[in-house]
């Protein structure tokens, strides 16, 4: 395998935009982590051509594959946790080539996770939680009881990821593994979910209702930085000025069901703005302020 990745990784290492690479092997009790590859090479580049470039090869029945990824897409990745395997990758792969001790810094931010970034990233948990759990209640009173579990799975995974952001830690692939050691109560939840006999609605109505205890106790460190935005002026805001907001970009299609969830918990105040129409208004958004 050696033979196949020197020349590799040696050519990309002599590219001036190359930042880091590492290596990251097959694991005998975790193939998944590499997708089955015996061997992945993550390439960090400061621009490239394009976001991601792959490239698969193959020596002696071993496989290989070359992930070439530029450095504000790994960014992307890192905040909102959409590929999480990737976590996996820069914190635990070896390190091959390192310019400037980037890998390393890398590493160590990610490790140290700083309040500024810690906080973004739990409401955007939060927010993907509340869809989550809003629309798995709305099935499960229509009924659609598979629709309904799908979401409250997806619902907890959100609350076990926050819970780990809480503690000053990055959600790795093995989420449920990390939040046994952090927050039981979650990790007791979701084993009820999956493991208990009772009939499907009953679990459901059980979990949705020890699910709202458990999002509304984490209302304050969700909703920290969205209001914190709000709050840099005086005033309503426009839907149309929150979604082009640059700090919260983040929060993407989730953006107005987590708007409406903070002004059903009086967080958020509704101010309405006339329009031309009679008895039409614009519906505007203030942020409270709670002692």
């Amino acid at each position: 395998m050696e033979d196949l990745i020197r020349p590799i990784y040696q050519e990309r290492a002599s590219h001036r935009n190359t930042l880091g690479i590492l290596m990251i092997e097959k694991k005998f009790n975790n193939s998944a982590i590499t997708d089955t590859f015996d061997v992945v090479l993550l390439v960090i580049a400061k621009e490239t051509d394009c976001p991601v470039f792959i490239k698969h090869y193959t020596s002696k029945e071993q496989k290989a594959a070359l992930y070439i990824v530029d450095e504000q897409k790994l960014n992307e990745w890192l905040l909102f946790g959409s590929n999480r395997k990737v976590i996996d990758w820069v914190l635990n792969g070896k390190v091959l080539f390192d310019r400037n001790e980037y890998t390393q810094r890398l590493r160590s931010r990610m490790l140290e996770f700083p309040a500024e970034a810690r906080q973004l990233k739990m409401g955007v948990e939060f927010a993907k939680l509340i869809r989550r759990y809003t629309d798995g209640k709305v099935f499960l009173e229509t009924n659609q009881l598979l629709d309904a579990y799908n979401h409250v799975v997806h619902a907890l995974h959100h609350l076990a990821r926050l819970a780990i952001i809480e503690q000053g830690f990055y959600p790795e692939v093995t989420v449920w593994s990390q939040v046994k050691q952090i927050d039981a109560q979650i990790y007791k939840l979701y084993e009820e979910l999956v493991g208990s006999e009772e009939p499907l609605d009953k679990r459901l109505e059980l979990l949705f209702l020890a699910s709202e205890f458990l999002i509304h106790s984490r209302i304050p460190s969700g909703s920290a930085h969205l209001l914190k935005v709000l709050k840099q002026k005086e005033g309503a805001w426009s839907i149309g000025e929150i979604a082009s907001h640059p700090e919260l970009e983040a929060y993407s299609v989730d953006l107005v069901i987590m708007l409406e969830y903070l002004v059903d918990k009086h967080l958020l105040a509704i101010e309405e703005v006339p329009t031309k129409g009679q008895n039409v208004f614009h519906r505007y958004y203030v942020a409270l302020n709670h002692s």
